[in-house]
């Protein structure tokens, strides 16, 4: 029996299929012929599907509309019995972020030898940069750059474990922590005593966290902590999670950073 399907119904419905089938979003985006960031809304069912794009999704994914309409749908049962070709990219690049501790030391003295001398660049300010790079990087390249992993905090993304490594830093002398004040407000700020193993990095991941800098280094902690309060992978996460990566393709502008319209226009 069909029922009427709400627009969060029906894409959660096409985010199982295309998952079963081993699809990422930009596969998908691409044989529907729609922007991934519509696709992406049409999954967290902010965006009606009209029936031409259903029947489009009906072709690819290899569903029947009177199954997918039922109560009782069932994407495992709707595949049951196909060959199953199903790709390993998805599970590829849906991994869990692991921490590499030299890159995010090396990242991390990057940011504050390029921003040396900037007062604004307290720890607020710091945490943003980190967060903004490394999601940012996984959005472009669907690689993690520093492996972080963020949680959603009042006072926006903080990268766990990072208090640890940075004491760290100031035991081996490669960091100093000082209080001061700014603007009438307390501060910390970290000075690099060493400079950036470049080595560590590659020109991709040097372009991305060049880019951030240039855009939100002389931003003050107000702005930018506003500024990520209203980024989507930090916005549509509970408080005290920790924030997915993959929350990255859902982005819109300004926030995100990946011509999707171009990638569509190419095939």
């Amino acid at each position: 029996m069909n029922i009427k399907l709400s627009q969060k119904q029906i894409g959660q419905r096409i985010t199982e299929l295309r998952k079963m089938k081993g699809l990422s979003q930009e596969d998908l985006a691409k044989s529907v012929k729609i922007s991934r960031p519509s696709l992406a809304q049409i999954e967290l069912g902010n965006r009606s599907v009209d029936i031409l794009e259903l029947q489009k999704f009906s072709l690819i994914l290899e569903f029947s509309l009177d199954d997918f309409m039922s109560k009782d749908f069932s994407a495992n049962l709707e595949l049951e019995g196909k060959e199953e070709k199903k790709s390993k990219k998805e599970e590829e690049r849906i991994s869990v972020p692991t921490l590499q501790i030299s890159k995010l030391e090396n990242v991390l003295l990057y940011i504050l030898e390029r921003c040396a001398g900037k007062p604004n660049v307290g720890e607020t300010v710091l945490y943003k940069l980190l967060y903004f790079s490394d999601f940012n990087y996984y959005e472009l390249y669907e690689e993690h750059l520093t492996g972080a992993i963020y949680r959603k905090l009042p006072y926006g993304p903080v990268p766990q474990k990072l208090d640890s490594i940075i004491g760290q830093m100031i035991d081996k002398g490669q960091l100093q922590r000082v209080k001061t004040e700014y603007h009438g407000y307390p501060q910390t700020r970290y000075l690099p005593l060493e400079k950036a193993d470049l080595t560590e990095l590659r020109a991709s991941e040097k372009d991305v966290i060049d880019k951030v800098i240039e855009q939100m280094s002389d931003w003050s902690a107000a702005s930018i902590s506003n500024y990520s309060h209203k980024d989507l992978p930090w916005e549509v996460t509970d408080e005290g999670k920790d924030i997915s990566y993959e929350l990255a393709f859902y982005r819109e502008q300004p926030y995100s950073v990946r011509n999707y319209d171009d990638e569509i226009e190419e095939q």
